[in-house]
């Protein structure tokens, strides 16, 4: 069930009436909120449904063990059994054919012929997401910062709770079992904040994504059995990363705004990312759960940057690498977070990575001259680590960006290079220019039209959001998956 579906758009009132019906029912309501969560994920796959109900068991069981355990080496046990239960799940569904495909290739350079068994399941949706859930409360648990949760129909909403289950924001127990736990009253004024909210996620995925997604499919798709000149390949590279980011960023204000009119605040996961001076910044702002979420479990238990030079390096590339491999069992998400660990490395080193997330031309209109260029340049190292991401392998990428670097990059797109498009390029370059600006003029507040939504009288306001709604209906076209639910 898509989020840009008809059947969530019936789904979604359902489930909120029946919600408020039964209002100072704390309990009433949790169960409600995982009955419609299982439902909402039994519609992709309803085998894989038992999973995710084995890996929440799984952790609410080894919580209260750790919790109630007599010594530590108890407490380390069960600690062990649910990392490697859960890591062992994700290994097998996302990475095992990746590591026997690869294991084959390595052997038969010393002259050894393999032929490795493989997998043929699909990957169960959201696993990376949920599984990481639950990885971080028995981490929480086993480092004493949080206490076992004793109620398991709250423990699996936290878990399962379906405006974030296929991809995240990814939450902490710290943040959202008090929210599960506490009594919700109906707040009209956050009601109405997460409808706006999920209308403009809505206009970031269907208006900007989805149509991005035609021109750097047909681009990406064609290159290199069609002869496309440097100029369509670098389009195509740029068509891309907004697709990604309203693709994805579009999901998150969707998962926002919907809690919202449960009561529930999740974490922010995007914060105006293509606004960022440096990469520093960029990761700030970029997929900022997942971000934290590494920070968090993996770069400060490896000692952070506390260490020498050379074990701030190390933690660098570890935490770039396993991002990149956290994305997709392929060597094009290596090479992703290797070429951000390397971006990130100057900043490290001269100690210029610890800005606070302060927003560009912060009470101004325009940027400084200094600032636009370091925008320009962050946003240009971004686009060609993207096309590492979007590429089928290695070798495409090598070869789509040694198409880019060519004399034909200073010649003006063929439109013939986009057949197929349901749009006219010059129009999509229109349509970001637009989005470009409304997320300018809101960069200040926590998503786009919020600041804006207080700038504008009301007559304005309600034509702005007309038009909103026009163009999705306008420039939208066939329902597409969001590209993180693949991951």
């Amino acid at each position: 069930m898509l989020f840009n579906s008809i059947e969530f758009a019936i789904f979604l009132p359902i489930v909120f009436i029946l919600y408020w019906c039964l209002k100072k029912r704390t309990k009433a309501q949790n169960l409600l909120l995982l009955l419609s969560s299982y439902f909402f994920y039994a519609c992709w796959d309803w085998r894989f449904l038992f999973l995710l109900m084995f890996s929440t068991l799984l952790d609410f069981y080894t919580g209260l063990k750790m919790a109630d355990a007599g010594n530590q080496k108890s407490k380390r046990f069960w600690f062990w059994l649910s990392v490697t239960v859960n890591v062992g799940f994700l290994g097998v569904f996302k990475y095992y054919n990746f590591f026997a495909e690869n294991f084959a290739v390595f052997v038969s350079g010393f002259g050894l012929k393999v032929n490795p068994w493989t997998l043929s399941v699909i990957l169960p949706v959201g696993i990376s997401f949920y599984t990481f859930h639950g990885l971080s409360y028995v981490i929480d648990i086993y480092k004493n910062r949080i206490k076992a949760e004793a109620n398991f129909i709250d423990y699996a909403v936290f878990v399962s709770f379906f405006p974030l289950l296929v991809a995240g924001p990814i939450e902490r127990a710290t943040h959202l079992l008090p929210q599960i736990k506490a009594k919700r009253t109906f707040d009209y004024a956050k009601a109405v904040e997460g409808m706006r909210q999920i209308l403009w996620g809505l206009f970031k995925k269907i208006v900007i994504a989805d149509n991005c997604a035609d021109f750097a499919n047909i681009v990406f798709n064609h290159h290199p059995s069609s002869d496309l000149s440097g100029s369509t390949l670098f389009l195509g590279a740029i068509f891309f990363s907004f697709q990604i980011y309203g693709d994805f960023s579009g999901y998150s204000d969707i998962a926002l705004g919907t809690a919202k009119l449960f009561g529930i605040d999740l974490l922010r996961n995007f914060a105006f990312p293509y606004f960022s001076r440096d990469i520093a910044e960029f990761w700030r702002r970029w997929h900022i759960s997942l971000s934290s979420w590494f920070k968090d479990y993996l770069y400060i238990p490896l000692g952070g940057s506390k260490g020498g030079i050379w074990m701030k390096i190390r933690n660098t590339f570890i935490i770039f690498l396993v991002s990149g491999f956290w994305h997709g069992a392929n060597w094009t998400f290596i090479v992703w977070g290797a070429l951000n660990a390397l971006y990130f490395l100057p900043l490290l080193l001269t100690n210029k990575n610890r800005n606070n997330l302060e927003t560009v031309a912060q009470g101004k209109m325009l940027p400084s001259l200094k600032e636009l260029t370091a925008v320009l340049v962050t946003f240009g190292l971004t686009v060609f680590a993207w096309i590492f991401f979007r590429a089928n392998n290695i070798e495409h990428a090598v070869s789509y960006i040694s198409g880019i670097v060519s004399r034909s990059l200073f010649t003006l797109p063929k439109g013939t290079d986009f057949t197929g498009a349901v749009l006219h390029p010059f129009t999509m370059i229109g349509l970001i220019a637009l989005f470009m600006l409304i997320e300018w003029l809101g960069r200040e507040s926590q998503f786009a039209i919020q600041n804006l939504n207080g700038r504008l009288n009301k007559p304005a306001r309600y034509l702005f959001y007309y038009a909103i709604i026009f163009c999705l209906l306008w420039f939208g076209g066939k329902e597409q998956q969001f590209i993180y639910f693949q991951f």
